[in-house]
């Protein structure tokens, strides 16, 4: 059986300490930890977390320690990108969110996952990167939130 490769973005690994988002967030990490799914995190995560709460870090680095992939930028993620701006999916102020989509993208993850409700996890947003992602040659990206992928003990 195919071990799914799951993007997350730091909304994720915030999420583990939000009364909001915790149960969600912190059953997807034991997902990783039990290997039903592969964790798959970028150079953008990691330097999001940096400037993060100790306790945020530490949930990071647990994570990385469940056999995660890292994505690096690179051109053919920063040419994806500047294409979702080009298209205006959303402002040159959310440049890192959009590095997200064209990251799991190129990387053809299974599915991203991400709290961020305006920016990524939403409808039209979706609609969008998947019709410039088409429109480049890539295969439609699937998001949700971890409520929507995590498995409940």
């Amino acid at each position: 059986m195919k071990i799914l490769r799951v993007y997350i973005d730091t909304s994720v690994i915030g999420g583990c300490f939000d009364d909001e988002f915790a149960h969600w967030s912190n059953a997807l990490v034991d997902n990783f930890r039990m290997g039903y799914f592969k964790p798959v995190v970028s150079d953008i995560v990691a330097n999001e977390v940096n400037d993060a709460p100790i306790h945020v870090i530490r949930k990071y680095g647990e994570i990385v320690s469940c056999d995660a992939d890292l994505l690096i930028a690179d051109d053919e993620s920063a040419n994806l990108m500047r294409q979702y701006r080009i298209h205006k999916i959303l402002s040159d102020k959310f440049e890192d969110d959009m590095m997200h989509i064209a990251l799991a993208t190129v990387a053809k993850v299974d599915i991203l996952v991400s709290w961020n409700f305006k920016h990524i996890v939403h409808y039209d947003k979706i609609r969008q990167f998947n019709a410039i992602n088409i429109k480049q040659g890539y295969a439609p990206l699937v998001i949700y939130s971890p409520r929507e992928v995590a498995h409940e003990k």
